[in-house]
């Protein structure tokens, strides 16, 4: 069996986890660092949307640039961008000036960590996809667990200047991980226009966009319903960092035995369970509970929904296809705080993670009809050509 747990894979994956924790510090703290110096709600949205929507629109550009030119520029370039961005936080003091650094702390974001996803594609033999994408995985998951919890703790102790700080140091010791790392890439032969988007990925990626609608529920409101019942959101998210990282690594070798659809499919109904569970929830024990769920089902899916994207995609594309993925992640994320966010507005919490189950319906039937039969597809001739 080919190795997984090379140098340059374990370098990256530790330096992701760094560079995740970064970013993930600034999800809770940026919205009260913008009222600190009078902003509103509205320019609250304004900012955080600001990130997203550059994130999107950089990516696909993103994408065929690695299959051109290769990974490490744009690792270096994207996280010394990001590194500068981080550090000007602190000299901030208008919104107007704010919305152009968001901007460019998008554009550093989508680039590093487009360029970062596609090399640990390049470095993870076939083989192992499932299993070295589940490890890859859990390293930004547990950032998102981990991050903001960081990050409230060193606003309510030290200061945002500090935190900014901080968010500089662990970036920089992610870039100095990647210079350990050695990045293998074969540029495309003959000059060819630049892909922006992988036509071949178009399915799946309508099912991670669904599936991501959800999360951005998850990660918005979690918060606010717990609050609500009285209940430590924290709790909710130590769960679901918990359990997710002992069950990716698990389900990724599942999926390199059995094959993707056959984690997909059960982790997209765990997933659902998980929400319909947290709209049914009044105290700590439903919370923990459907926190176990989602660690369970989104922790399975999402590696193997990256591992049959690089599947389906052609060889020389698999920078466009991360990116497509991405793109679809960022999508899901933004449109489902804001869409999600008018439901609560105007029902109730239970009513939002009831939506928010049926968006991995949909995300679960786009699989099963428009990407199941090709990817099994792609499995036998795989399987003829060996």
């Amino acid at each position: 069996m080919e190795r997984l747990w090379t140098k340059s894979f374990i370098l990256m994956t530790v330096g992701t986890l760094f560079l995740f924790n970064a970013f993930y510090m600034l999800y809770p703290t940026l919205p009260l660092f913008i009222k600190q110096f009078g902003g509103n709600e509205a320019q609250i949205g304004l900012s955080m949307g600001a990130f997203m929507l550059t994130s999107v629109l950089v990516r696909p550009i993103v994408g065929g640039l690695l299959d051109r030119y290769g990974r490490r520029p744009f690792i270096v370039w994207g996280l010394l961008v990001f590194i500068l961005a981080m550090y000007l936080y602190s000299w901030i003091g208008g919104i107007v000036a704010l919305l152009g650094l968001r901007i460019l702390h998008g554009i550093s974001w989508a680039i590093s960590t487009t360029a970062i996803s596609t090399t640990i594609t390049d470095m993870i033999p076939s083989a192992r996809r499932g299993e070295g994408l589940g490890w890859f995985s859990t390293s930004m998951t547990l950032a998102m667990a981990f991050g903001p919890v960081v990050g409230i703790w060193v606003i309510q102790d030290l200061s945002y200047h500090v935190l900014f700080l901080f968010a500089v140091v662990l970036s920089a010791i992610a870039l100095l991980l990647t210079f350990g790392a050695k990045m293998p890439f074969h540029p495309q032969v003959g000059a060819r226009r630049i892909e922006l988007f992988e036509k071949s990925v178009l399915p799946i990626s309508t099912s991670v966009f669904f599936m991501f609608i959800a999360y951005g529920g998850i990660t918005t409101f979690v918060p606010l319903f717990a609050e609500s019942i009285k209940v430590n959101s924290g709790m909710f998210f130590l769960a679901f960092a918990a359990t997710l990282a002992l069950s990716r690594p698990l389900s990724g070798k599942l999926s390199d035995r059995y094959g993707e659809t056959f984690v997909i499919v059960p982790a997209l109904v765990i997933t659902m369970m998980a929400l319909i569970c947290l709209s049914l929830s009044t105290g700590m024990f439903g919370v923990l509970v459907s926190a176990v769920l989602y660690g369970i089902g989104f922790g399975s899916a999402h590696p193997a929904l990256q591992s049959a994207t690089i599947r389906l995609a052609h060889p020389d594309r698999k920078g466009v296809a991360n990116a497509s993925l991405a793109t679809a992640t960022d999508l899901g994320i933004g449109l489902g705080a804001i869409m999600l966010g008018w439901v609560s507005q105007y029902t109730s919490y239970s009513f939002l993670f009831a939506v928010s189950a049926a968006m991995v319906a949909f995300s679960m039937l786009a699989f099963i009809f428009f990407v199941k039969r090709s990817l099994k597809t792609k499995l036998q001739l795989t399987s003829i050509e060996v």
